[in-house]
């Protein structure tokens, strides 16, 4: 069992004659996979996203500002615009996923540790949730959305005036006659752009590793041959 994890999910180890010849063919997808996963780390302690809302009593505009741990900005100043139409607070949204966020992003980095010394396809598996982090957020977010607006309360004093929506997760929408600007914030840029350097990192790690892969594979044949 433990040859096969060596051998199959491992994957093969550098020479150190072949990997002082060949140093930057090696370390480049090492440095990029830090890379990602320090651009995750760092992203914790930035915003992800924000909205702002247009009201005809706040021509300025009220903004609230969603980190992955907690919201800032014009929260209750919007709770409370929207306790007239039945919707729940915002903080009732994500509490399970902003409580376990930082938790989250540290095993998706310690994935990305460990996807250094898998010099198999099985790297890109380890690497796969921080790929697509960002769009898990949004997928999160946007289903918040999609719940608070279509969860009003029937007893609010304006219930009556406006019908079930689904607010927009990124760009402007319209909700009655108010006028919301939905952004991505730094935080969010940091994770996609992790995302991108993660895509970068997979291709030079099965440049560097698959030709090995592929050796010890066809010497294997021929000794069972």
């Amino acid at each position: 069992m433990v040859t096969y994890i060596k051998t199959w999910f491992l994957g093969p180890r550098v020479e150190w004659s072949e990997l002082h010849r060949a140093k930057f063919r090696y370390l480049l997808p090492t440095l990029l996979l830090v890379l990602a996963g320090v651009l995750l780390l760092v992203s914790c302690t930035k915003p992800y996203w924000s909205m702002t809302l247009f009201a005809p009593q706040y021509p300025k505009g009220l903004t609230v500002t969603a980190y992955l741990t907690h919201l800032t900005g014009d929260v209750q100043e919007i709770d409370g615009l929207n306790h007239y139409i039945g919707m729940a607070p915002l903080e009732k949204g994500g509490q399970f996923e902003r409580s376990t966020a930082i938790g989250m992003i540290i095993v998706l980095a310690c994935l990305l540790g460990a996807a250094i010394l898998v010099h198999t396809r099985w790297a890109a598996l380890l690497a796969l949730p921080a790929l697509i982090f960002p769009l898990l957020f949004l997928a999160d977010l946007q289903f918040w959305l999609y719940h608070f607006g279509n969860h009003l309360d029937k007893h609010a004093a304006l219930s009556s005036a406006i019908k079930p929506f689904t607010p927009v997760v990124l760009g402007p929408g319209k909700v009655g006659q108010f006028k919301t600007i939905a952004s991505a914030q730094m935080g969010l840029h940091l994770a996609a752009c992790a995302s991108v350097v993660l895509i970068v990192a997979l291709f030079f790690h099965r440049r560097a590793y698959k030709p090995l892969f592929d050796a010890r594979k066809q010497a294997a044949g021929k000794s069972e041959g």
